[in-house]
């Protein structure tokens, strides 16, 4: 099996007193000397070799420090994998640990593309996994003495676990660190000084190493549902690279900018404001995005406790809406998911154009939205269009909040639910009644399913099938209601949630759906019956 190593630089290719970054051909040279023959130990079939023409242009080593990492440059390590693509079975990045959890994001992004209505269009079907180290792998006692294995260090076991991690096969871009490998969009640095520097509060790690690396498939992407989608195609690898240099050009010009929520000054009459300004200062640098890291389940200062539209916060993020600035509601919290309605204190931020990213981490949030942003004018997408991306789960940084999908989060529970990204309907499988469509301020529910439930059939289960069926299970696990829209060769599929609900029929979009993306087609509407 071939693997392509990729060292873009971070402590783990560090060596000297002080510590200095290896060039890429450095640190080439002595892995394939020192580390080479240890992993051919475990993986005798092992072929790696180290990329040494994938160069930052900000260093005279080629490689970064990643507290200097630009969003081109997540450009520059996308490029990396795609143009190396076809000769690798899977791919490594060293990386510092910086801004490790801002890159495994941005990547899960740029090594893969969605269409408008957030299908899959481009698809990763290799692994590529970063890694790095607290501790750097090898040691120099002087300039002109041997390089060595440094003693007990993170560096080797890391580079290790992500090596083996890379021939799992996996269409995942993951970040492994201290025996534990995590999805890249969902990691957190959470300690600094600690070998277990990264977590996942809000997604299980997809494999642990103990003996050996055990992978939980349950919990990985599918991958592409057609070859053709996948980046092994020729056609979408030269599409996907085509997009990423031309976002390489154009993310610059769509600049995000995050900003907690934190106890400051402000004034009721005349209102005014310490976070008000730094709202104004973003948007006057040029901010296209903003990123709120808000308090608790989502509540952010609004200026003014009991009229917050008279607040100054409230008041400058409504001009950085009108002024087209998409707003994300992010939390500061580690865990957890955003529900701004929860309190008064988040629930104007709608009012305002605040987006809810469920479950999604800040640093991901803000490689999300600037990569949409930035490719909605080769896409073609509006603004309405960049804001529903953002707030579906497009290649699992957030929660589903709004379908089910056959392929990796197929099921409703007793109790479980789906909601438009709005929050004016929620499809809930009710324990007592089945599966209901409610919307808000509407007494009676939209949809049910067309049968007679009786007691003894609830609780049940409602599952999306891969086979594009959407099917009623009662609890003694018999099926007793489907859409009859299966298909014998299998139909990936979706029960999506979409649109807004509205009392007056002319504004009314909301739609449930069965949708076959296998061959993106609606293969059943049950809402509004047509």
């Amino acid at each position: 099996m071939k693997i392509a190593i990729i060292n873009t630089g971070g402590t783990i290719s560090c060596v000297g007193n002080p510590l200095a970054p290896m060039t890429a051909s450095a640190f080439a040279q002595a892995s394939q000397t020192l580390l080479d023959p240890i992993l051919k130990q475990q993986f005798a079939a092992l072929e790696t070799h180290y990329l040494t023409d994938i160069r930052f242009p900000e260093s005279a080593t080629h490689t970064l420090d990643s507290t200097n990492l630009q969003p081109s440059d997540w450009c520059i390590m996308a490029l990396g994998v795609l143009e190396h693509y076809a000769d690798y079975d899977g791919f490594v990045i060293l990386h510092g640990t910086d801004s490790m959890d801002f890159s495994g994001a941005a990547l899960s992004f740029l090594l893969n593309s969605v269409n408008a209505q957030g299908y899959p269009s481009v698809v990763l079907s290799k692994p590529v996994i970063i890694t790095g180290s607290q501790v750097p792998l090898y040691y120099q006692a002087g300039t002109s003495q041997p390089l060595t294995l440094n003693y007990n260090t993170d560096a080797f076991q890391n580079l290790c676990g992500a090596v083996a991690a890379a021939q799992s096969g996996i269409p995942e871009v993951g970040v492994y660190f201290h025996n534990h490998l995590y999805r890249g969009n969902r990691v957190v640095k959470t300690n600094a000084s600690q070998f277990a520097a990264f977590s996942s509060p809000n997604y299980p790690a997809l494999g642990e190493y103990g003996v050996n690396l055990t992978i939980d498939p349950a919990l990985c992407l599918p991958g592409p549902v057609h070859a053709e989608l996948g980046l092994d195609n020729p056609s979408q690898r030269s599409t996907q690279i085509a997009l990423v240099r031309s976002l390489q050009q154009g993310l610059g010009d769509y600049p995000v900018a995050q900003l907690n929520a934190f106890p400051a000054t402000y004034r009721q009459n005349p209102a005014s404001g310490f976070l008000a300004q730094l709202v104004d200062a973003m948007l006057a640098a040029g901010a296209r995005g903003l990123i709120l890291e808000s308090y608790g389940e989502g509540n952010f200062p609004s200026g003014n406790p009991d009229n917050p539209a008279a607040g100054a916060i409230y008041q400058a993020l409504a001009r950085a809406n009108q002024a087209g600035v998409n707003l994300v509601n992010c939390t500061q919290v580690l865990a957890g998911t955003v529900n701004s309605s929860a309190y008064a204190a988040g629930a104007w931020l709608p009012a305002v154009g605040a987006l809810a990213p469920a479950d999604m981490t800040p640093m991901a949030a803000l490689a999300k939205l600037m990569i949409l942003m930035a490719s909605a004018d080769e896409q073609g997408w509006t603004r309405q269009q960049v804001q529903t991306l953002l707030q579906s789960n497009l290649y699992g940084e957030m929660s589903s909040v709004n379908y089910l999908d056959s392929r990796i989060n197929p099921e409703l529970l007793a109790n479980q639910g789906l909601s438009s990204l709005d929050g004016s309907a929620q499809l809930v499988n009710c324990a007592e009644q089945g599966p209901l469509l409610l919307a808000s301020g509407h007494s009676e529910p939209l949809w049910r399913l067309p049968i007679n439930l009786h007691a003894g059939d609830l609780p049940g289960r409602l599952r999306m099938q891969d086979d594009g069926n959407l099917v009623f299970y009662n609890r003694s696990n018999q099926a007793i209601w489907a859409s009859d829209t299966g298909h014998f060769g299998g139909a990936s599929s979706r029960l999506l949630l979409s649109g807004s609900f509205a009392n007056q029929g002319a504004d009314n979009s909301l739609q449930l759906q069965v949708y076959d993306y296998s061959a993106m087609t609606c293969a059943c509407q049950l809402y509004p019956v047509l």
